[in-house]
């Protein structure tokens, strides 16, 4: 007797063997291959960024110097820049630099996207290279033009007050208006990249959604609130810790603008640091200073992560 079997159509046997060979794990060899393209990487890591974190590490609990030998002095440098009010009142104000920079940004970027993705494309193109060029321009460059912009006799600001009657102001002399006239070129500088990413969350939400919800009646505020913000979500969360990590850190406009004057008014941590390490003799106060920012930066993100309740923003 004759068992029947099941004829395989063609191209069957082929499709059977892709899948096991899908399944197969890695064997050594892929793993060693793996690891051999991985090893620039992790040694250029550990030369230039692990190993000068772990000496830091080391160096905070010393009182080292270029000229003296090194003293272990334990928690002495970490307790120096924790009763330091300098350095307390230079986080604070970084904090309010932020809260000026980082949502200033974040607004103009969504409008600026907005308005892209609204024209054509032509029109479109020129905007996203106009909003782009202060991404390349330096620090240091900017602070000059707003310097000149800023000027008491013949500054382009002073001049535009001018025409409504007002006094000329001292900007970056006067300690009310330092600060925000740092605040500025933060957010011009900013301007371009965080547009783009904007830009580009924006165009990746489903049109679809947008012609569902005309057909129900909602209006331009309604999709922007319900549909828009909602879905960019991920992107507010990634330029909001990008953003309030930068200008926490923020250190070229200070020292060239202000030097941190007047009054102190525009210091901010890493100049705070960058003045102690230039004077002091031993430099231990300024890397256990860094640490101490290092730690405020984490807090600050995880902070942001869970008032967006990131982890269902990621998850979807």
């Amino acid at each position: 007797m004759t068992v029947p079997t099941a004829s395989l159509p063609p191209g069957a046997a082929v499709g059977s063997e892709r899948r096991d060979s899908r399944r197969r794990p890695p064997s050594r060899k892929d793993n060693k291959l793996a690891f051999l393209m991985l090893a620039p990487l992790v040694i250029l890591l550990g030369i230039f960024v692990i190993w000068p974190m772990v000496y830091s590490a080391y160096l905070s609990f010393f009182d080292w110097s270029f000229y003296q030998e090194s003293r272990f002095v334990g928690w002495k440098n970490f307790s120096n820049v924790l009763t330091d009010p300098q350095f307390r009142s230079s986080i604070v104000r970084s904090l309010v630099f932020a809260l000026m920079v980082v949502p200033a940004i974040l607004v103009i970027s969504f409008l600026f996207a907005s308005l892209v993705k609204a024209v054509g494309a032509r029109l479109g193109t020129a905007l996203k290279v106009a909003i782009y060029i202060p991404t390349v321009i330096s620090g240091v460059i900017t602070s000059v033009i707003f310097l000149l912009i800023y000027q008491y006799s013949g500054g382009v600001l002073n001049w535009f007050v001018g025409l409504f009657g007002m006094e000329p102001q001292a900007w970056i002399a006067d300690v009310r208006t330092a600060l925000p006239a740092i605040a500025a070129p933060a957010v011009w500088l900013g301007l371009g990249i965080s547009a783009l990413i904007m830009l580009a969350g924006l165009l990746d939400i489903p049109q679809s959604y947008y012609e569902a919800a005309e057909l129900e009646g909602a209006n331009w505020f309604q999709r922007t609130f319900y549909i828009t913000i909602p879905l960019l979500k991920n992107i507010i969360l990634y330029l909001l810790i990008a953003g309030f990590t930068a200008a926490i850190q923020q250190f070229e406009l200070p020292l060239i603008m202000t030097n941190g004057g007047p009054l102190d008014s525009t210091l901010l941590p890493n100049l705070y640091l960058f003045n102690h390490f230039r004077t002091d003799t031993f430099v231990g106060t300024s890397i256990a200073g860094a640490f101490l920012l290092f730690i405020v930066l984490g807090s600050i993100s995880a902070v942001i992560f869970r008032l967006l309740n990131s982890d269902k923003a990621v998850d979807g």
